[in-house]
Formats: structure tokens, C-alpha cells, sequence
């Protein structure tokens, strides 16, 4: 496997973890978003699959029990490790979506103004979904038949389950886009308005999708009858895509971003089109050169804003990688990391409009995660995405796929930000078949002694979330430590100090603002982190699932 290399020490790249004498995990693990999810994935394990295969299962699952967060219709990423001799093999599956072939910088410009509900909401605004081509190429690498592994999800959908207090939340946040869709009110509403708490939901079209995937394969889903389907539904609904952008998708095998840390331990990370990886890099060498562990709480806290903010100032650079040169190598070289950890002044936040920006620098928050480890150290972390709550809203009738609405993802107006606040770049602007840049960023930490997993949901808030769960590792802390972290962000612009309810008292709130620092309290909190750890000199595994949602982990026996 191809590595990436850069100059500076810190961040060498190494292809693998040296091999040391290890004990396997003594329990495989599976943490998810949803408790039925978790099922689906453990009894794929329990029944001779490998960590692989589960993450098949639970895919498919959360299709059908998270229609809010990832389904058939979306794509995602995917961060395998594959426990070979003398030493682990790092994949990266990029099963993002792809732009129409009709799609044009100008696409949801109006009489000279962008119109950035055409980017959310209905069928213009969805991508190429890449989840089903995703499980064609994880099946390569699994030990039972793609039948077996989706037929957890084709009983979820086809006996249905009841839906709980998230789902009435996050329906009654898209209410209106779904109310606007016949097929997605009458799937997803009770009569058109919010269901009752327990309200059962079966999804007869989508079993019967997932079916045909199950029999023929994901590829079923782009040619034939379906294919017919879908373009059909949404060229009558004011979409552009054609039998040949179905026919045309392809996923994508990447070489993971992997870069050495202190103690003999590595991140590995997404690539482009994910430019979460690179600011989670970026961010954990740059700490590195400051004394983060040691300085007062207060003082961290500035300390881990400050690198955010450059480490956000610099995604603007980055794009799909089969459309733009990106100089990831200059971003995480020694002589750019030790400039922007010199330019961080620890009595002062740095306005980020005092940021000039580096030379050739420009510039969804409901997704999903899931993390699978097996008894042999294979492992999965995977973030899967529709980008807004239901996505585009758009349910292609007869089908039951819920569309993405990832051309919100791209830069629509080079003037302006996404419904996320990140600021445009020409370098994520649409173009025919690209993928959009993104933030999620599934991610291993490995050294000799451990391994583990993370990944979250929320949009742009995604690195800064992993890196708090990583440094709460890198202290020694447990993995539900690391996902009950409270949560700080900054991302460059807006320049704004946001944290989550709680997460700051009264007075590191105030000594945040003698410092500078415009200081925020959220409305909510965000994110939903599934993480595994497994110490290899004991054998022992653990995974952990954030308190903020009802995901659960559960272990084999």
C-alpha cells in the first residue's frame, strides 16, 4: 500500500504499525447510533462474520431504524483495519456522492442570487448515493454471503420498529421538507404531522429494495429496473440525474492519511475528500508542540481553540482529489505546523480576521458513526451521511430510498458558507461527477501497545469532536470518558468560542473572554460518538457509545 511522506519528523508517515507481541481482543465489540443497529452488528459476529460483515449488517440496519442520519440514498466513509502478519493493513473506502453529470457552478443560482433551499431540500439537491456500491466492495473482504449479512435490515424494515423521542426530534426539525414530499409524508409522518411516541414505522419498499441488493448486489442498485426508477421519480421532481450517473458511480480506494505521533503511536485518518482528517492531524502536531497537558484548565482550553481555528482556516485548500491538487503534504509538513503553533500567543486569542491567509488558502450536522472490532483485530470506523436531518426530504416512490442532500456540501456561492457556516472555496465549488469535501473523519489512534477507534456525527463540529475524544485518550482516560468529554469548537469562521450546555462554567467562561474569546453557549448538544479501545499486552476490549444519544456497545461472548 502506497504511504504518504512528509518532512517533518513529527509528521512522517510511517505504512504500518511495527509488529509487537500482542494478545487479541478477548470480546469483539459493536457501538452504534441505534440499539437496534448494535443487534444487527453482534449478531453478524456471533454467527461466524468478521468485523467487515457486521459493518455490512449495521449499514444496512441503520438505513432502515435512522432514516434521519444515513440510508441507501447517502454515501460515507469508511476506515478499515485489517489485522494481517507482520503488521495491520489501513483501507479507506470513499463511498461519497458524486455530483449529477448536469451540475454546474451555477447550479442553484436564481436571477443572480444562489437560492439555498434548492441545495436541501427536494431532488436537485441530491447526489449520487455511493452506500449501495459500498457494500458491494466491503463484501470482498467479508466471510458470510451479502444476503446473510442484510437480512437483520430486510426485517427491521419489513416488520417495522417503534420510533422514540430522536426520531419525533429530528422529524419535527425537517417537518416541513417532508410534509412537501407525498412519499416521505406518508412514510415517515402519521397522516402527515409528527407521530405519537411508539408510533410503529415498516418500511414494505425499502425491504423490498434491500432485498434486490441482497439477491443481485449493490450494483442493482445503478443499472435495471431500480436505476429506471429513481431517475424517473427525480427528473419529474426537477432533478438532473441520468441512467448514465448512476451507471458511471464508482467508489473509491484511498490510501489512508497516516501520521506519526509521539510515543511510537499514529494517526490514521481520512483522505481528501474528508478534510476532517486533515484538521484533526494538523491539530493534534500542533499540540504537540505545546504544553497543553501541563498549563490550567483555562489555558488548555485557549491552547486547543487556538489550534482549531488555524487548523479550520486551512480546509479551504482541500477538494476531491480526482479534481484537485491537494497539497496535503505542505499542510502537515514541520515548517507549517511550527508556524502556526508559533503564531498561537498564549495570553491572547488571535482574531481569526488577523489571520491572513496562507499562501493558495481559501477557504452535515446529522450523520451517523459506527465502530466494529472482531476477536481477530479487525476493526471498522464509519461515518455515514444524508447531510441534513432526512436529507433532501425526497423519497423515490415504490423504493422507500430517502435521497441525500449532499450538493449542500459544495460551494454553491463563492461569496457565502453552507448551511454549516463554512466558508466557500473554489476548490469544493460543484462540478460535474466530483465529490463534495467533507468533514467526517473516522479515525484510528495505533501504537504498539493499543488500538483504538473513533468517529461522531455533526457536521463541521466532527474533527474538533474527535480530537477532544483523542487527547482524553492520549491522558490515559476510559472510552466512556472519552465520549462523555464535554464539547468546546471553533472553526476559523464564524470566529466564535461555541460550547455545548454546561460544558464551560460561569468563570472559564469570563477568563475565556479576558482572553479574547467570543464565547458562545449552544442551544443543544451535538454529536454522537461510538469508539472502541483494545490494549494489546492484556487482550482486553472495550467500546463506548456517547451518553448524548440512545446508541448502545455491546460486546460478543
Amino acid at each position: 500500500m502506497r504511504c504518504l511522506r512528509f518532512s517533518f519528523l513529527y509528521a512522517l508517515v510511517l505504512c504500518s504499525v511495527v509488529a509487537h507481541a500482542q494478545l487479541l481482543p478477548e470480546q469483539g465489540f459493536v457501538s452504534t447510533a441505534h440499539p437496534l443497529a448494535s443487534i444487527a452488528g453482534i449478531e453478524a459476529l456471533q454467527q461466524g462474520g468478521n468485523a467487515i460483515d457486521a459493518a455490512i449488517a449495521v449499514t444496512a440496519a441503520l438505513a432502515v431504524v435512522e432514516p434521519y442520519g444515513s440510508g441507501l440514498g447517502g454515501g460515507g466513509f469508511y476506515l478499515i483495519r485489517l489485522n494481517s502478519q507482520p503488521s495491520p493493513t489501513y483501507l479507506f473506502l470513499d463511498a461519497r456522492e458524486t455530483a449529477p453529470s448536469a451540475a454546474h457552478k451555477d447550479l442553484y443560482m436564481r436571477d443572480g442570487q444562489v437560492q439555498p433551499r434548492l441545495s436541501l431540500d427536494g431532488a436537485l439537491a441530491a447526489a449520487i448515493p455511493g452506500i449501495p456500491a459500498a457494500l458491494d466492495a466491503l463484501n470482498e473482504y467479508a466471510q458470510r454471503p451479502l444476503r446473510e449479512n442484510l437480512q437483520s435490515a430486510i426485517q427491521l424494515a419489513e416488520q417495522g420498529f417503534a420510533v422514540d423521542e430522536l426520531y419525533l426530534e429530528r422529524a419535527g426539525w425537517r417537518l416541513s421538507a417532508l410534509q412537501q414530499d407525498v412519499e416521505s409524508s406518508a412514510i415517515f409522518l402519521q397522516h402527515g404531522q409528527l407521530p405519537e411516541l411508539g408510533w410503529h414505522l415498516a418500511q414494505l419498499d425499502l425491504a423490498g429494495t434491500i432485498k434486490q441488493l441482497a439477491e443481485h448486489g449493490g450494483q442493482s442498485f445503478y443499472h435495471g429496473r431500480l436505476a429506471e426508477l429513481m431517475v424517473q421519480a427525480v427528473q419529474q421532481a426537477g432533478g438532473i440525474w441520468s441512467m448514465q450517473d448512476l451507471a458511471d458511480y464508482q467508489i473509491q480506494w484511498r490510501t489512508p492519511l497516516q501520521v506519526l505521533l509521539a510515543d511510537e503511536r499514529q494517526l490514521i485518518s481520512a483522505p481528501p475528500p474528508s478534510a476532517g482528517g486533515i484538521t484533526l492531524a494538523q491539530s493534534l502536531l500542533i499540540l504537540q508542540q505545546l504544553p497543553w497537558q501541563q498549563v490550567a484548565p483555562v489555558q488548555r482550553i485557549h491552547l486547543i481553540v487556538e489550534t482549531l481555528r488555524r487548523a479550520y482556516r486551512d480546509r479551504g485548500l482541500l477538494g476531491d482529489p480526482d479534481f484537485v491538487d491537494n497539497p496535503v503534504d505542505r499542510l502537515l509538513s514541520g515548517e507549517h505546523i511550527s508556524a502556526l503553533a508559533a503564531s498561537i500567543q498564549t495570553q491572547q486569542a488571535t482574531p481569526s480576521s488577523e489571520l491572513t491567509a496562507a499562501p493558495f488558502i481559501h477557504e452535515g450536522d446529522q450523520t451517523t458513526h459506527f465502530a466494529v472490532i472482531d476477536r481477530q483485530g479487525n476493526a471498522v470506523a464509519a461515518t455515514l451521511s444524508l447531510n441534513m436531518m432526512f436529507g433532501a426530504a425526497f423519497t423515490v416512490p415504490g423504493t422507500g430510498i430517502l435521497l441525500n442532500d449532499e450538493m449542500d456540501d459544495f460551494a454553491a456561492d463563492l461569496s457565502g458558507s453552507n448551511v454549516y457556516g463554512l466558508i466557500a472555496s473554489e476548490a469544493n465549488q460543484i462540478a460535474a461527477n466530483k465529490r463534495p469535501l467533507s468533514s467526517m473523519s473516522p479515525s484510528f489512534i495505533e501504537g504498539p501497545n493499543s488500538f483504538a477507534a473513533f468517529g461522531t456525527p455533526g457536521g463541521s463540529r466532527i474533527p474538533s469532536m474527535n480530537l477532544l475524544a483523542i487527547l482524553a485518550h492520549l491522558e490515559g482516560k476510559s472510552p466512556a470518558e472519552w465520549v462523555a468529554a464535554p464539547r468546546i469548537h471553533h472553526q476559523y469562521v464564524p470566529d466564535e468560542l461555541g460550547f455545548e450546555p454546561g460544558a464551560l462554567d460561569v468563570q472559564t467562561q469570563t477568563a475565556l473572554r479576558k482572553l479574547g474569546h467570543a464565547v458562545k453557549e449552544l442551544t443543544r448538544n451535538y454529536g454522537n460518538q461510538q469508539v472502541l479501545y483494545w490494549d494489546k499486552q492484556s487482550g482486553h476490549s472495550a467500546a463506548a457509545s456517547d451518553p448524548r444519544g440512545q446508541g448502545v456497545s455491546l460486546g460478543t461472548h
